[in-house]
């Protein structure tokens, strides 16, 4: 499996395989397992998904940041991928650690399709 490099195609290739709703439902169910306040309907649309996750995790990195770790524990995003990443801009890190966070789920719900 090669994972999306871009928001717009793992959304694209979950919908194709028609594994958007599932991508909804694992996210909110580490969301939960993390003891984080939000909860997306199945039917949210990928644009508001991607906003809505983005002000959390901005909102985790700026008042809560051990519930932000605890997410990304959760999630089990890459530590080397968060490390990787520029810390400067919090705006610019709340986008892509949460593009890091779909990017995971995605794949947790791709090999559960697969077998």
């Amino acid at each position: 499996m090669s994972l999306p490099k871009k928001f717009n195609d793992l959304i694209e290739e979950a919908e194709s395989l028609k594994l958007y709703k599932k991508l909804i439902v694992q996210l909110n169910k580490d969301l939960h397992l993390a003891n984080i306040d939000l909860e997306f309907d199945i039917d949210t649309l990928s644009t508001s998904l991607k906003l809505v996750l983005q002000e959390m995790v901005y909102h985790l990195i700026q008042n809560k940041f051990s519930d932000y770790l605890n997410l990304l524990y959760q999630v089990d995003v890459s530590e080397n991928k968060i490390r990787q990443l520029d810390t400067e801009d919090v705006i610019n890190l709340s986008e892509n650690v949460t593009f890091l966070i779909l990017q995971r789920e995605w794949q947790k719900v791709w090999y559960r399709a697969k077998s």
